[in-house]
C-alpha cells in the first residue's frame, strides 16, 4: 500500500497527496510569472511549479487577506492570464482508502471520480488566493460542478495537473467564474474538472429576487443518510479543504451559517458512491448545489431517470442536483 514519496532532500519528480496538503508554500512572485515563457494559444502565460502548493496555508493566507488592512476589498475586473501546471503527482494509496472510507466508496486501485479534484484542489486553489483572482476566496460560493472522465485511473498511474479560470459573467447575486482543472497520464488528457464558484456581492437594487413560493415536489427516496458533524472535519482533512465554514461553529457563523455545513465535493462523491454500479467506464457527472447540508442533518437520495440524481432534506428542499451522461 505503499506510494512513491518526494526524498527528503527535495530531490526527484514525484509528489504524494499527503505532502500536497501538508508541505509548505510559497507565493508566485512577479519574476516567476515574467520568467514563464510564452503565453498559450488562449492567450494565458503557462507557469510550471516544481510541486503542489499546500492547500492548508493558502487558505491561511485567504482568511488573513480577507482582514482589514491585510490585503482584502473588491478584487480586479477580469482574469489572471496564467494558467498553472505542475507534475508527477502520485496517489498514496492509504490516503485514497481514508477517502474512499469517509465518501463511502468501495475499496478499490480505481480513483472515484471525485478524487482527482482532491489530488489537484491545491493548485487550482493556489490559482484562486492569487491577487489577480477576481473574487476573494473568503465567502465564495460553490455552486456547481461537472467532471468528465475520459477512461478508468488506477492508483499506480502519475498525473501532470493544469488549471485556469474561464468564462468570468455577471450572476444577479454578484459575479461567477469556472476553475478549469485538468488531470493528463502521459500527456493523455484523462480527467477534466469544471468548478463554477459565485462570489457574492452587494448590488444597489439587491438583486433579482428569485421566486422561492414552491419547489417541485422531491422525488421519492431511494435512501436515506444521516450526516453527522465528524463529516465536515473528516472531509477537511482527506481533501485539504479547511474552509472553516465546514469544520468550525465560530467560522461558520462568521459567514452567515447557523451551524457548519458539509462540502459541496462531499455531497457529490456520497451521490456517485451510491451511483457505484451504474457508472460505466467513460462518463461526465454534472452538479448543480442548492441549499447547503447543515451538519447534523439526515438527507435523502432519489436515482431519476436518465441517469438524473439528487440530494433533499427533509422537508424535501434540494440539496443538490445531478446528471451523469
Amino acid at each position: 500500500m505503499g506510494a512513491r514519496r518526494k526524498p527528503a532532500d527535495g530531490s526527484g519528480d514525484d509528489v504524494s497527496l499527503h505532502e500536497l496538503i501538508d508541505g509548505p508554500t510559497e507565493a508566485l512572485s512577479a519574476e516567476t510569472l515574467a520568467a514563464a515563457g510564452m503565453p498559450d494559444p488562449g492567450g494565458r502565460t503557462r507557469v510550471e511549479l516544481p510541486r503542489m502548493p499546500a492547500a492548508g496555508a493558502l487558505h491561511r493566507r485567504a482568511l488573513l487577506g480577507a482582514l482589514p488592512g491585510l490585503g482584502g476589498g473588491r478584487r480586479g475586473p477580469g482574469l489572471p492570464a496564467v494558467e498553472l501546471a505542475t507534475g508527477g503527482v502520485t496517489v498514496d494509496r492509504a490516503h485514497l482508502a481514508d477517502y474512499d472510507r469517509v465518501c463511502g466508496f468501495r475499496l478499490t486501485d480505481r480513483l472515484p471520480a471525485t478524487f482527482p479534484h482532491v489530488m489537484g484542489f491545491p493548485l487550482a486553489l493556489r490559482l484562486m488566493t492569487a491577487p489577480e483572482f477576481p473574487i476573494p476566496l473568503t465567502g465564495v460560493v460553490h455552486v456547481g460542478n461537472r467532471i468528465t472522465v475520459r477512461r478508468p485511473i488506477t492508483a499506480d498511474e502519475t498525473l501532470d495537473f493544469t488549471t485556469y479560470a474561464e468564462d468570468l459573467r455577471p450572476h444577479d447575486r454578484g459575479r461567477q467564474v469556472d476553475v478549469v482543472l485538468v488531470g493528463s497520464v502521459d500527456g493523455e488528457e484523462v480527467w477534466r474538472g469544471v468548478s463554477t464558484y459565485l462570489g457574492r456581492e452587494h448590488k444597489p437594487d439587491g438583486g433579482e429576487r428569485r421566486d422561492r413560493s414552491g419547489h417541485p415536489e422531491a422525488p421519492a427516496a431511494t435512501a436515506r443518510w444521516r450526516v453527522e458533524p465528524r463529516i465536515g472535519t473528516q472531509y477537511a482533512r482527506v481533501s485539504g479543504d479547511h474552509n472553516p465554514i465546514h469544520t468550525s461553529l465560530l467560522g461558520a457563523r462568521l459567514f452567515g451559517f447557523r451551524r457548519p455545513i458539509a462540502h459541496g465535493m462531499w455531497s457529490k462523491a456520497r451521490c456517485l458512491a451510491a451511483l457505484e454500479n451504474r457508472l460505466p467506464d467513460a462518463y461526465t457527472v454534472e452538479v448543480a448545489f442548492k441549499l447547503p447540508v447543515p451538519l447534523p442533518s439526515t438527507v435523502s437520495f432519489a436515482l431519476l431517470p436518465d441517469g438524473g440524481f439528487a440530494l433533499h432534506d427533509s422537508r424535501g428542499r434540494p440539496h443538490l442536483a445531478g446528471l451523469v451522461s
